[in-house]
């Protein structure tokens, strides 16, 4: 089963919950050592700039100086 959690800083560390859904249906007890597989979730960038006018002329960078 997969699913998503956040981290929380306890200590010098980062702690990860299982989800009691993960927990009931893995039969997962305190205590018993099991394997995780770790992906950072990274966010799209799409429709950040949502709302922005158009690009005039004016706007164009000038690069000589």
């Amino acid at each position: 089963m997969k699913t998503l959690t956040r981290t929380r800083a306890i200590g010098g560390s980062l702690i990860v919950t299982i989800p009691i859904e993960i927990v009931k249906e893995e039969r997962i007890k305190e205590g018993e050592l099991v394997s995780i597989e770790v992906e950072k979730i990274r966010k799209s960038g799409f429709g950040i700039l949502k709302g922005m006018r158009s690009f005039r002329k004016e706007d164009k960078l000038d690069t000589e100086l």
